[in-house]
């Protein structure tokens, strides 16, 4: 399998880069060939003053590479220029990557309009896995906030044809993954969920599965409204990764990214795996 892994040289960057157990993590999996790409955008060129990007840039990318390469992956670099999410995604797709991965500090207000011009814009638009790797805010010199990715999974379903992509993702992450926890909220909402339906059996059929590879499940089924139960959710088991497709039943949401995945992305703890449709 081959994963992007997005850079934009920053420290929060290098956190997920240089943090031997999320790239144990991805090994587990089945990543073993890792795309390192960083975008300059477009409006910042090496002539501004003071600035001497193509050095820094070089620099930092060799230096990257070895760190990756020293855990055991095969690595290709990719030094673009561009929108950073349309290079990302159209790198991911000509190498069929199996996994994009992009680090995020999140929580902040303005923090989060720097993820939108990444992660949020990667969330609306990426045709393969997205993984958002959670880094310490508000530190000079942060870490991940998860080391270990895949090792307790809180998977949020709405029984949806996306939800059950999102699910099938357990077929490889089941390698790094030890608990899980399965999460359905009910809620009004949603006018064309199946009416009739037990979301406990549901859950508990999907937690079955889980339970033959070894994996230890807890299933909850809650109300209100999704983005913010989900939410409660993640705090009280505190998961490594909370994993969730990218649309729902509503087309409404599908055209805003629900109120739902972009809410995730943007304010969950820990990090995110959204699993786009195929």
């Amino acid at each position: 399998m081959k994963a992007v892994l997005a850079t934009d040289l920053s420290a929060a960057s290098e956190a997920t880069i240089r943090n031997e157990t999320c790239l144990e993590c991805l090994g587990r999996i089945g990543i073993e060939e890792i795309h390192l790409v960083t975008v300059v955008p477009s409006n910042v060129h090496s002539g501004m003053p003071g600035i001497d990007f193509e050095k820094r840039r070089k620099r930092a990318i060799r230096r990257y590479r070895e760190v990756i390469e020293d855990a055991g992956f095969d690595v290709e670099t990719h030094v673009v220029r561009g929108t950073p999410h349309r290079r990302i995604i159209g790198i991911a797709n000509t190498i069929g990557a199996s996994l994009t991965i992009v680090g995020s500090r999140g929580k902040s207000p303005l923090e989060n309009r720097v993820v939108g011009s990444t992660a949020r814009n990667l969330a609306r638009t990426t045709e393969t896995p997205l993984l958002v790797n959670r880094i310490e805010r508000a530190v000079d010199d942060p870490e991940v906030v998860r080391q270990h990715l895949f090792r307790r999974m809180l998977y949020a379903t709405d029984f949806s044809e996306n939800a059950d992509r999102a699910f099938e993702a357990f077929s490889y992450l089941r390698h790094a993954t030890r608990e899980a926890t399965l999460v359905h909220v009910a809620t009004p909402k949603d006018p064309d969920l199946p009416e009739g339906d037990d979301p406990e059996k549901q859950l508990g059929e999907l937690a079955a599965q889980l339970e033959d590879w070894g994996i230890d499940v807890e299933i909850v089924v809650r109300q209100g409204d999704p983005a913010e139960e989900i939410l409660a959710t993640e705090a009280e088991v505190n998961p490594t990764t909370v994993l969730v497709g990218s649309r729902g039943h509503s087309r409404l949401r599908r055209l805003l990214l629900g109120s739902v995945s972009e809410e995730l992305v943007a304010r969950a703890t820990g990090n995110v795996l959204l699993v786009p449709p195929s």
